[in-house]
């Protein structure tokens, strides 16, 4: 190593050496059920019209109104009004990024349950901000409600997170208790509703009564992961604080015009959704059925569940060509846990033929 190289490399702050980046896993020829992706496509049809629409897409312009546009379609289409604030993210990684640099101030901190999303964490320390991490009920993965609130008190949190399902457990957590949180809170709540398209309610009246709730989500989950869309609403006082700190071209012409055209097409996305709701009951009941597995209910597009052995049986599974998520070593809670995102229904058939000759 030359000693420029040395010296450029001590001039990163030491935690940052230290860290290690987010590993996405190879995935070429193989059944991919590892990232909570939808499955399905557009239709063909579809499939051309966006292709002739993202042609006539001005690439030499930079972005300007129609990603405004796209903010509001995005909020009409989650049921606001013109009352509520927007702001776009590249994903909601980025508005989780954001939301901690607005907050981060001397002795901040930033509180969520655990286990959860990893990045509360990962972007709360890139701030340098406390992260106070308080686990969830051991039986049922539901907010242990007394400890939260504990918690509130002792530490006094600019933000917290609350995931509405949560990942990985996909748990609805029990909604007079988020309240009460909110109520307790001496800043920020973000309700992160990334897997809303598969769940049976949503945190938008919360919002409308409690003003310090900010409700994110992901065009990810909706069908467009590969487009990474995130949006932030709430309170335009707050929102536009957010706002300042977004880049001015965080999103790109082209992911805007085909974010346009799928809320065009939000019928179609909401079939897919249907469908891998029916396609996630399929799946508990049968992961339930298999001897030595405990699966949790879900109310995301994955499946939180026990084997005897986590480490093995995900060798195997990928040895066989299907990659799932092990979890775990993420939290104590989730000791030989794995994860699986919901498929098709050939997906899942392949899926539970695989995990059971694993497990024989």
């Amino acid at each position: 190593m030359t000693a420029a190289l040395d010296q450029a490399l001590a001039q990163i702050r030491p935690d940052v050496r230290a860290a290690r980046a987010y590993v996405v896993q190879p995935s070429h020829g193989v059944l991919k059920l590892d990232a909570m992706e939808n499955p399905y496509r557009l239709p063909t049809a579809l499939q051309q019209a966006l292709g002739e629409r993202l042609a006539a897409v001005a690439l030499n312009r930079y972005p300007a109104e129609r990603t405004a546009l796209l903010a509001r379609a995005l909020a009409r289409h989650a049921g606001v009004g013109d009352e509520v604030g927007v702001t776009l993210g590249n994903g909601s990684d980025e508005l989780i990024g954001l939301l901690s640099i607005a907050v981060a101030r001397p002795g901040a901190s930033v509180l969520a349950p655990v286990p959860g999303f990893v990045m509360y964490e990962a972007f709360a320390k890139q701030q340098r901000l406390d992260f106070i991490g308080v686990p969830l009920r051991a039986d049922d993965f539901q907010l242990d409600e007394p400890a939260m609130l504990a918690a509130i008190r002792e530490h006094q949190p600019a933000l917290i997170y609350l995931a509405y399902p949560n990942n990985p457990t996909a748990t609805l957590w029990d909604a007079a208790v988020i309240e009460r949180i909110a109520q307790a809170a001496p800043g920020l709540v973000v309700m992160d509703e990334a897997y809303q398209p598969f769940a049976s309610a949503d945190s938008l009246a919360l919002m409308a009564r409690q003003k310090n709730v900010l409700v994110m989500r992901t065009m990810s989950k909706f069908g467009l992961a590969g487009v990474r869309i995130g949006y932030l609403l709430g309170a335009p006082e707050l929102v536009d604080q957010i706002e300042k700190l977004r880049p001015p071209y965080n999103i790109s012409v082209l992911n805007a015009e085909a974010a346009l055209f799928a809320l065009e097409h939000a019928d179609v996305y909401a079939a897919q959704a249907a469908e891998l709701r029916e396609q996630r009951e399929r799946l508990f009941a049968a992961l339930q059925a298999l001897p030595g597995v405990h699966a949790w209910p879900s109310q995301g597009n994955m499946i939180l569940a026990r084997v005897p052995d986590a480490a093995a049986t995900f060798a195997a599974l990928k040895a066989r060509g299907v990659l799932i998520k092990n979890v775990s070593a993420l939290h104590p809670l989730l000791a030989n846990c794995l994860r699986f995102t919901v498929g098709t229904p050939d997906d899942n058939t392949r899926l539970l033929a695989e995990l059971t000759s694993c497990l024989s």
